[in-house]
């Protein structure tokens, strides 16, 4: 338990990027990004306020896990996809609700909220955004 409870700062901290997809837009250029950055990855300005990315968009390109990290054998096989939203900034992330075997580079999807592993002993659920296909 009291392991878990080292790790409640930085749980706070991301909730916005786990549950909301909430990037950055630089002022400066206009380039969105996730996650928000401090200094824009185009033009190097600070001047990065926080905006809200749509939920929606389709897939660039994924791959197949057959062979997962440490803590993630139990979830195999899986899929990890860049995403590109519908206003344009791309997004990495897993795909849910779906076969290896159905997937398709361009196929629409959609952000939903879904558990991403359980942690050791303490049972401690992580969730956080992954993208389903449309229906």
């Amino acid at each position: 338990m009291w392991a878990y409870r080292l790790n409640i700062p930085s749980h706070w901290r991301l909730l916005s990027e786990r549950y909301r997809l909430a990037g950055g837009y630089c002022e400066n250029c206009g380039h969105k990004m996730f996650p928000k950055q401090k200094i824009c990855p185009k033009c190097g300005s600070e001047k990065i306020k926080p905006v809200e990315l749509p939920r929606r968009g389709k897939v660039i390109t994924y791959t197949i896990v057959q062979t997962p990290p440490r803590g993630f054998e139990y979830y195999t096989p899986y899929i990890l996809a860049i995403i590109e939203l519908e206003d344009g900034t791309r997004v990495f992330g897993q795909l849910t609700d779906i076969e290896p075997s159905e997937i398709q580079e361009g196929m629409e999807v959609e952000m939903t909220i879904r558990k991403v592993r359980v942690s050791g002993e303490s049972g401690a659920i992580a969730y956080a955004y992954k993208f389903r296909p449309l229906e």
